[in-house]
């Protein structure tokens, strides 16, 4: 039966790599989101929470992959 080990070991490492780019699918989405969202504040908000416009227009340019956090 050594090759229904192999298979199953196979299995589980594909498996891991599904739910891996799932992840990372979904961060970068998420990454997207926020800024897309943060992009929406009015002046007043952002200032309430310390952030330029700068700042702001800074993030929105960077791809959806540049994950500052590296998660």
């Amino acid at each position: 039966m050594k090759g229904q080990r192999e298979y199953a070991g196979e299995e589980k490492f594909s498996g891991h790599i599904v739910s891996d780019l799932l992840h990372k699918f979904s961060r970068w989405y998420e990454l997207h989101r926020e800024r897309e969202l943060l992009a929406s504040l009015s002046d007043e908000a952002l200032k309430d929470i310390g952030v330029s416009r700068a700042d702001v227009e800074h993030e929105a340019i960077r791809p959806f992959w540049d994950d500052p956090m590296h998660k």
